[in-house]
């Protein structure tokens, strides 16, 4: 046998004029167009789940891109449903990034809040994410509540109307486990219905009013929108202007944000209303750059909870210059 290189480029050349060979090239060259079309015609559920599951647009395309690669590298024999096969695959790899990731949860500085996702028509990262009440900033901190598989077998049942049957093949749990998790996963979070039935344009009207009490310095006209009980939440994660905790209350929370626009945010900022999460919030500018998100969650038309962040590295998918049609 010649094993020399010119050899085996002879054996190449014997190869490429064999039609099995052309055959088996072509079949796999198929196979791949049709994988990826499969992979793309669920892509935009699959983000969905894993940014929901994981709270940050860098680790849902990463499980995005592993979940691609385990989906390439399958055999056909393993696929009875390509849909529960990949939501199978990003919803275990979530779990086990969840897991991975408390310790740097538990020395992150300051407030962790999710990263902000611009849901405007010209900036989804995915034409086909569900945007719906369980995309709001209200609903994924309300999820870190909850251990990786309450948080998987809720999202999976709540939000994407898996049956219990369904989940638990998906999570390889007994579907008696699951509806325990499921009972436990909506003590924690509450009445999840009640506390996101607020209508858009009660929405867009609080928000308004809130930008110009807050534009005016009139703190009597903003504690009057703000809940008793409001909160206030800032992440800055040690990069950005924020405050180390939560500020209950709503004469702190009133005296808290007009003292800050008067010590600490940039006099030049320049915000503009824009979706985020899939309601409207306010995207703050300094030199044409992202410098701040905020977003509002309601209750009973009062604001119940305000959410900034200010993180660089959570803005670095935000738009440059929105304009206030988002």
């Amino acid at each position: 046998m010649d094993d020399s290189p010119l050899g085996l480029e002879r054996k190449d050349m014997q190869n490429n004029n064999d039609p099995r060979h052309h055959g088996r090239i072509e079949t796999n060259g198929t196979r791949d167009v049709i994988r990826l079309a499969t992979f793309d015609q669920y892509r935009g559920l699959l983000f969905s789940i894993a940014y929901r599951m994981l709270g940050t647009v860098a680790d849902a395309e990463d499980m995005l891109q592993e979940t691609f690669i385990r989906w390439q590298q399958s055999s056909d024999d393993d696929i009875r449903s390509p849909r529960a096969f990949l939501v199978t695959i990003i919803s275990r790899l979530c779990m086990n990034h969840l897991q991975s990731a408390r310790v740097q949860r538990e020395q992150y500085v300051g407030e962790w809040l999710p990263e902000p996702l611009v849901t405007g028509p010209r900036s989804d990262p995915l034409t086909a994410l569900k945007i719906d009440e369980s995309l709001s900033m209200a609903f994924l901190v309300l999820l870190e509540r909850l251990t990786p598989v309450e948080r998987a077998v809720f999202l999976l049942h709540e939000v994407f109307n898996y049956k219990h049957t369904e989940i638990a093949e998906t999570l390889g749990q007994s579907e008696a486990n699951c509806r325990q998790i499921l009972r436990r996963a909506r003590q924690h979070v509450g009445d999840v219905g009640r506390r996101f039935k607020a209508s858009a344009e009660e929405r867009n009207d609080l928000l308004e009013r809130f930008l110009q009490a807050t534009r005016k310095g009139e703190i009597d006209g903003l504690i009057a929108l703000l809940s008793r009980d409001v909160v206030l939440y800032s992440d800055g994660g040690g990069k950005g202007i924020a405050v180390p905790k939560r500020i209950h209350g709503a004469e702190r929370v009133a005296r808290g944000i007009m003292g800050g626009l008067r010590t600490t945010v940039p006099k030049d900022l320049v915000v503009r209303a824009a979706q985020i999460n899939g309601e409207r919030g306010l995207v703050g500018y300094l030199n044409g750059k992202p410098f701040s998100v905020l977003t509002l969650h309601l209750n009973d038309g009062r604001i119940q909870a305000i959410y900034i962040v200010t993180n660089p590295e959570k803005l670095s998918r935000v738009p440059e210059f929105l304009d206030d049609s988002g």
